[in-house]
């Protein structure tokens, strides 16, 4: 394998398949099945996901809402993410520790590098909620910090699309995918990968960010054992 320790990073919009709102079944046990498959080959696995297919500050905010508690409440909506991806991993027999950027008791502990590593080294999936705890920051920090905290070998940003390109794809035809780039090249030409706060901590501290499609059944499995299907970020 490529990699042996990866931080998965999800987006809330991805659990939602083809719906508008909410977690769909069918996502959620394609992804679980797809974790299965790189746990199965030895592989450790930590998990950030979103919260935006319930609810985000950053919309709160601009509907007047206190930014603050907009973010709190946007937290709250990554743990049910989290709870019901645990709960689809453990249905297909995988061991799991939910920990958060926030402790709620009974659901979950608060996240500490040495349980997140305890317990990938012992076999489990650490998938971690609730962002950084701290308002202001978003989860693609959160996965960045996590990553980091951990030890992993590459943050896998699992999207719809199967890579980086010159424009969005979705709206325009010519647009041509990268296969690699540097975090400078990145930031030159704009393309938004991550928010810059989350990448300028992955450049600072030599982390691969690697952009998939993670909606292909099997592709998580292909990017763990090194085939070359989306777009490597680097330092050089």
């Amino acid at each position: 394998m490529k990699y042996n320790r990866i931080l998965l990073k999800l987006s809330g919009e991805s659990l939602m398949g083809d719906q508008s709102y909410g977690i769909s079944p069918a996502m959620l046990s394609q992804y679980a099945a797809d974790i299965k498959a790189v746990v199965d080959r030895g592989c450790q696995v930590g998990i950030v996901i979103g919260g935006g297919n319930i609810f985000r500050g950053l919309s709160g905010a601009a509907n007047g809402m206190d930014r603050v508690q907009g973010d709190y409440m946007g937290m709250l909506a990554t743990l049910i993410n989290s709870m019901a991806l645990q709960a689809e991993l453990e249905k297909q027999g995988l061991r799991t520790e939910l920990l958060g950027g926030l402790a709620v008791e009974p659901i979950c502990k608060e996240m500490s590098r040495r349980r997140a590593v305890e317990a990938m080294e012992a076999g489990r999936v650490v998938i971690v909620s609730g962002g950084t705890g701290n308002p202001f920051f978003t989860t693609d920090t959160a996965s960045t910090l996590r990553a980091i905290e951990m030890q992993a070998d590459v943050i896998l940003k699992g999207t719809r699309v199967d890579g980086v390109y010159t424009a969005d794809p979705e709206k325009d035809p010519s647009a041509t995918k990268y296969m690699r780039l540097t975090y400078s090249e990145a930031l030159e030409k704009k393309l938004k990968i991550m928010d810059l706060t989350a990448f300028a901590l992955a450049e600072d501290n030599d982390l691969p960010i690697y952009v998939f499609d993670m909606n292909r059944q099997g592709n998580l499995l292909r990017v763990v054992e090194g085939e070359e299907i989306g777009t490597l970020v680097t330092k050089n």
